[in-house]
């Protein structure tokens, strides 16, 4: 069995977690290859899909791209790497970081009312006197009280400007009380999409092609699909009555900003990968379109958080994730996959799906051109075999001077059977909390079971002020976590012991 840092830090502290990963041995991306084609095909057959386009992202690069199918039935071009799809719902994440990059340039503040940028608001009448007015922020994670609108949203793409403000000035109905649940709302990513046109000077099309598209290269992407090459466009179907027929085209609108981006695979992956670049935080240089720290910004939920079975064929026998809306991303801490950022798209004629995995340096996604098809589950089976196979390498965190020096007078302490190794180290905590004899008493009894321990495994640190460890011992193993107080010099507030049953070693 494989040493998991936060398996034994979840033991320690006494919650349940499943079973440690049998050991993988790592192989090539193209390895897995044939098994990633197959989940895809198989979800192409059974969706019913013309054409799909699918990509892994690793360590910066496209490692892994491929097309299948047909951009149209009719001249049956093939679907490639350059092919152009309709996202839909996965441009809601270019229009929050949009947002977050025009707080960034004092433009906006997240706790602006909306209203102060989209004054037909002003007017509105509020489900309660005691509601709170809508904030930037609450559109942003989709608890303004809107409705939920996919059906309808979806078809109001197409809408003018001049007459999505008479709908805003007229007022629309609320479901709830604002921030008070969330509830997704495409109504809600509009507004985004007038804010940004506001606060920046220009359209949001305009906008987000010279904050975003323009510096990570995306030349190939937009929003104006009628303009698109038709060499390139895959055109979107629906499936129905057991034969296809083709959605009409959708010229760019006043709902853009919630579902209308067209992007390539090749383009799509530079996205992909300048979000990804984002973690962890560190002292390079920050040479991107929008900071690094606000990147990483968007996955910072509303404290709505929801628990969840993960996407796929693994979702039944998977630990449950904990799930909330960031900002233009569904986020989650999934027990094998670490924190995991993901968004569908469902759009008339199209079907997509992304999911980004920060603590390994890897995304996955994919487009098709069916109706509400998004490849989510095998875009997350993906996710899952290139775990079971060894390619999702942990980025590690590095070991503090601080607690480096505390795990080894923490091990001489256990070598010596008292605290002496400690003396001057301990927090003030330490000694209320359970006295010098009792730890005396405690080393005893581990070392009954387990002996002495010459050895350990390389420390698993959760931050500059703590860490995992694991201990190879005579007849047995102890897993282990060090906490530091947040004093200077760093003392130690807890330092805690388990045998690892041997099954689980």
């Amino acid at each position: 069995m494989r040493w998991k840092p936060g398996f034994a830090f979840a033991l320690i502290l006494g919650s349940s977690v499943p079973a440690a990963a049998q050991e993988a041995t790592p192989e090539a991306l193209d390895q897995l290859a044939p098994e990633i084609d197959a989940l895809f095909a198989k979800y192409q057959a059974d969706q019913h899909i013309p054409g799909m386009v699918y990509g892994v992202v690793k360590d910066g690069q496209l490692a892994y791209v491929k097309g299948i199918g047909v951009q149209t039935l009719t001249d049956k071009s093939p679907v490639t790497p350059d092919s152009l799809f309709r996202i839909a719902s996965m441009t809601k994440a270019f229009t929050a970081l949009a947002i977050l990059k025009l707080r960034d340039d004092g433009k906006l503040r997240l706790d602006d009312l909306a209203e102060v940028h989209v004054p037909e608001m002003k007017s509105w009448t509020y489900p309660t006197s005691d509601s709170p007015r809508i904030r930037i922020r609450d559109l942003l994670h989709h608890v303004a009280g809107f409705v939920t609108d996919d059906p309808w949203g979806d078809r109001q793409q197409v809408l003018p400007q001049d007459e999505f403000t008479k709908m805003l000035a007229a007022g629309v109905p609320f479901s709830r009380v604002p921030q008070s649940q969330h509830e997704y709302s495409n109504f809600g990513y509009a507004l985004l999409g007038r804010i940004v046109a506001e606060a920046s000077g220009m359209a949001y099309t305009d906008y987000v092609r010279q904050a975003i598209l323009i510096p990570l290269g995306m030349t190939a992407s937009g929003f104006d699909v009628t303009q698109a090459p038709k060499a390139r466009y895959a055109l979107g179907y629906r499936w129905e009555n057991g034969r296809w027929s083709a959605e009409p085209e959708m010229a760019d609108g006043a709902f853009n900003a919630m579902g209308g981006l067209q992007v390539s695979a090749n383009d799509y992956a530079k996205w992909v990968a300048f979000l990804l670049s984002a973690w962890p935080a560190r002292d390079d240089a920050d040479t991107g379109p929008v900071k690094r720290s606000t990147v990483r910004e968007v996955a910072q939920g509303l404290n709505f958080v929801s628990v969840t079975n993960r996407i796929g064929t693994s979702g039944a026998s998977a630990c449950k994730q904990a799930a909330a809306y960031g900002m233009g991303w569904r986020v989650a801490q999934d027990c094998d996959l670490g924190l995991t950022l993901a968004h569908g798209g469902g759009y008339p004629g199209y079907g997509s799906h992304v999911m980004l995995m920060p603590d390994h340096g890897v995304g996955v996604f994919a487009m098709a051109n069916r109706t509400y098809a998004g490849p989510s589950a095998p875009a997350w089976n993906t996710a899952v075999a290139m775990e079971r196979a060894g390619l999702l390498e942990p980025r590690e965190v590095p070991v503090s001077s601080a607690v480096a020096e505390a795990y080894a007078a923490a091990k001489a302490a256990y070598a010596a059977g008292d605290l002496g190794a400690l003396r001057g180290r301990l927090a003030m905590n330490f000694l209320m909390d359970r006295s010098a004899a009792n730890w005396a008493a405690e080393f005893a009894a581990l070392k009954q079971e387990v002996g002495e321990c010459p050895a350990d495994e390389p420390l698993a640190p959760m931050g500059a002020m703590s860490t995992a460890f694991r201990l190879n011992c005579e007849k047995g193993k102890l897993d282990g976590v060090l906490l530091l107080a947040p004093t200077t010099p760093a003392t130690v507030q807890a330092l805690r012991f388990r045998v690892v049953p041997p099954d689980r070693d």
